[in-house]
């Protein structure tokens, strides 16, 4: 039995909700469960510097948890600098959302998502991807709508959740209470049409077989095409 009760292949209660931020191009709040991330995407109409002159666009993530967001208060990055865990994640979402997106049609210009956790209760990184993903989507209709850019430059949807081994049980969508004692987890982005786009899998505490990992990346699929399906919902 899952601490939490859920079945096997049950994802948390999903819930996204768009328009959270009258200022940026894109915005949503995504609940996983226990786990709330805000997501802004901001248009920056010029390239990095490296993509001077190239005829390409980026995209690029900012990742953040806010002081409570956890059970015990954290000190703020910007006062302490950041972690090896927040630059991973960071670069992590930033590569995931660049997957879905043709660059050459969105033109030397950068959208910046920010994904900042205000609760976390595990599988934030999947949720900022997965809430991410649709902020961007927003900010490139936004673009659209205003004439910067002839068509949309996103090609496919992006969203991301876990899985693992807790118990000796294959489970989808892990929480805090099963990701603190999981024997392997495992992280899967995939676009919408179910191909892989990164894996981060690590045994916590005993190796996995071949066949968990099948397993793990089974569920996964199934739990993203729910993700896709509420990503959908949230853009009407």
């Amino acid at each position: 039995m899952r601490p939490s009760g859920r079945a096997a292949n049950a994802l948390r209660q999903v819930s996204i909700e768009t328009g959270v931020n009258r200022h940026a191009e894109g915005s949503v709040l995504i609940r996983m469960g226990e786990t709330h991330v805000l997501c802004t995407a901001s248009v920056e109409d010029k390239a990095p510097p490296f993509l001077r002159n190239s005829g390409l666009g980026w995209v690029t993530a900012e990742y953040g948890m806010l002081p409570r967001a956890t059970n015990t208060r954290n000190r703020r990055e910007a006062k302490n600098g950041q972690t090896g865990r927040t630059q991973e994640i960071q670069r992590l979402i930033g590569r995931a959302l660049r997957a879905g997106t043709d660059r050459v049609i969105m033109g030397e210009r950068q959208i910046v998502v920010d994904c900042d956790v205000i609760q976390a209760d595990g599988g934030t990184r999947t949720a900022s991807i997965t809430g991410g993903w649709v902020a961007l989507r927003l900010a490139a209709e936004t673009l659209v709508a205003r004439g910067v850019i002839a068509m949309n430059p996103i090609t496919t949807h992006i969203a991301a959740v876990s899985a693992g081994v807790h118990g000796g049980q294959v489970v989808l969508d892990l929480d805090y209470a099963e990701d603190s004692e999981a024997g392997t987890d495992a992280n899967f982005v995939l676009t919408g049409e179910g191909a892989m786009v990164e894996v981060q899998a690590s045994a916590e505490g005993a190796t996995f077989s071949e066949q968990e990992f099948h397993d793990m990346l089974a569920l996964a699929k199934q739990g993203v095409a729910e993700l896709v399906a509420a990503q959908k919902a949230a853009l009407g």
